[in-house]
């Protein structure tokens, strides 16, 4: 079992930045793929980015590349998303989510999000124009 808590979200203007944070605990964080959802209300929830339990590999929507990045610290069992050049497009409730499976070299794997073992609360992003 994995619990996963989100944080860092808040309003911003648009062109800004926010880092989001999800620590983990439970079982071992590092045996974990790793992603990023958001969901706006009445819409699907949609992946925004992914990493790979290695950190090797990492996966983003056409919509956030070049201005989102993931990454992960094993040692404090944290996955961030550092969110630049935020646009009011961007506005969603964030999710962190665990895979426990997944080919590491499989973007379209891990851009599903039923695959996905264990879920956030969510943490909630408003970008003002």
């Amino acid at each position: 079992q994995v619990q996963l808590v989100e944080s860092g979200g808040g309003l911003v203007q648009a062109g800004g930045s926010l880092r989001l944070s999800c620590a983990a605990s439970g079982r071992t964080f590092s045996s974990y793929h790793m992603g990023w959802f958001r969901q706006n209300p009445g819409k699907e929830r949609e992946s925004v980015a992914a990493i790979t339990w290695s950190g090797t590999n990492t996966y983003y929507a056409d919509s956030v590349k070049g201005r989102f990045t993931i990454s992960g610290d094993n040692a404090k069992n944290t996955v961030y998303l550092q969110m630049n050049s935020l646009k009011p497009e961007d506005t969603a409730i964030y999710y962190c989510a665990a895979a426990s499976q997944g080919d590491p070299n499989s973007g379209y794997y891990f851009a599903r999000k039923n695959n996905y073992d264990y879920w956030g609360q969510g943490t909630q992003v408003t970008v003002s124009s």
